[in-house]
């Protein structure tokens, strides 16, 4: 039995600490390219930063060019790009994002006042993608709720997908919960707030320019 299939939220929330373990080996990687502007620490409080997410309702915007200042990024392989996207996304790998030309174009994404949405096939899938980005000081690039595979479902009603938050399930591919229950982080003397993704309200358009 996936651990989903008993608790959707606090499988997302797993997926989340799992993927904390992935950018915290990054961190610990020498590479003198990338300058981290969060610890890891800071990073587990980014899952409870609604507006580091996009909900699929406000693609609607975006689609239909309401909003014009968000560039999507297809984090999946090219393969599965081929097969079907959302309008208007361009493909980069999830191993060739931090190249030093895709690198560099988000530095000046940033600059001209674009914000970058990028999305896998699940929200899991660009939670790690996601995660580095903010670590090395991109807060203009945002993850979408559900990835592609919500996408598929809604995308002829996106708007009505306010209402649902089937975005959250997902199919684990691993028991990320085993593996992140042995995940242990320094105490600090602050009372620890349980880690959550809120729902944002619901708005004509990308509140910001996402």
């Amino acid at each position: 039995m996936h651990i989903h299939e008993l608790n959707p939220k606090r499988t997302i929330i797993t997926l989340v600490l799992f993927s904390i373990v992935i950018v915290v080996g990054l961190l610990t990687v020498t590479n003198p390219r990338l300058n981290y502007t969060l610890t890891p620490e800071q990073t587990i409080e980014l899952v409870a930063w609604e507006d580091g997410y996009i909900f699929p309702y406000e693609l609607e915007d975006i689609l239909n060019g309401a909003v014009d200042t968000v560039i999507m990024i297809d984090i999946r392989n090219t393969f599965d790009y081929s097969r079907g996207h959302i309008p208007g996304a361009e493909n980069i790998s999830a191993v060739e994002l931090l190249e030093d030309d895709n690198l560099n174009r988000l530095k000046k994404l940033k600059e001209e006042g674009f914000s970058v949405l990028i999305y896998g096939e699940t929200l899991q899938h660009a939670n790690g993608p996601w995660m580095v980005f903010r670590q090395l000081g991109f807060d203009n690039v945002n993850a979408l709720m559900g990835g592609y595979e919500y996408y598929e479902l809604w995308k002829d009603n996106l708007g009505d997908s306010y209402a649902d938050d089937g975005y959250l399930i997902g199919t684990a591919d691993f028991d990320y919960y085993d593996v992140a229950s042995n995940v242990t982080m320094e105490d600090n003397d602050t009372e620890k707030q349980p880690i959550k993704v809120a729902r944002k309200k619901k708005s004509t358009v990308v509140e910001g320019g996402c």
